[in-house]
This record gives structure tokens, C-alpha cells and sequence, in this order.
């Protein structure tokens, strides 16, 4: 696996992460239908490494400390 072409797609998932929550709302059905959908989608392409998972895992999880911090 190429960890920084790895890398690279999880800056560039923040990013679109970032623009999702703005156009959606981070506490829309629409942005995290996006968040499992495109996640998914990583692990997938790096046949379920356990570092791919653990990574989105953690980002996810952060995800949901930033929505529970606007409540």
C-alpha cells in the first residue's frame, strides 16, 4: 500500500467532508449518507486494510464529537 497516496485521499476526504457539511449541515441525513457511502468506499479500495479502517473509523468517530459539540 502507498501510505502517502493513501494519505493524500484522506486529506482529500476531509476537505470534501468539509464542503458536504456546509452544503448539507453536519446534522443532515444527507451528509452522513455521504459519510458511511464514501467510506465505505475507501476501505473497499484498500481491500479493508485495518489501517484504512481504523483511519476512517477515527474520522468518523471525530465527525461525531464535532455534531455533538454544536448540540
Amino acid at each position: 500500500m502507498d501510505y502517502r497516496v493513501f494519505y493524500g485521499e484522506v486529506a482529500d476526504w476531509i476537505y470534501e467532508s468539509n464542503q458536504q457539511a456546509i452544503k448539507h449541515g453536519i446534522n443532515s441525513s444527507e451528509f452522513w449518507v455521504w459519510v458511511a457511502q464514501t467510506t465505505g468506499e475507501l476501505c473497499e479500495k484498500y481491500g479493508n486494510n485495518d489501517l484504512v479502517e481504523k483511519q476512517m473509523e477515527m474520522l468518523v468517530d471525530w465527525l461525531g464529537d464535532v455534531l455533538k459539540s454544536q448540540k
